[in-house]
């Protein structure tokens, strides 16, 4: 059974969804696949694809590894 995203504030929503983008955009200045992020991040792309759309379900651990991986 899938786990239930938990329930956030809109404010909190939004920034989380505000990291995403920046996490992304940060991956394309640097001309970097997603394939390879996920890679360097010990993570497949599915997740990574979560991370850029800002998914409160993903791990803060998971946040950070992929930040590491761009030298953020």
């Amino acid at each position: 059974m899938p786990r239930q995203a938990p329930t956030l504030l809109p404010k909190v929503k939004k920034r989380l969804t505000r990291v995403g983008e920046q996490i992304r955009l940060a991956r394309l200045r640097r001309n970097y696949t997603a394939q390879i992020v996920a890679e360097r991040s010990g993570m497949n792309r599915e997740t990574l694809r979560k991370i850029e759309k800002g998914d409160p379900n993903v791990t803060i651990g998971s946040y950070a590894s992929v930040l590491h991986s761009l030298g953020l």
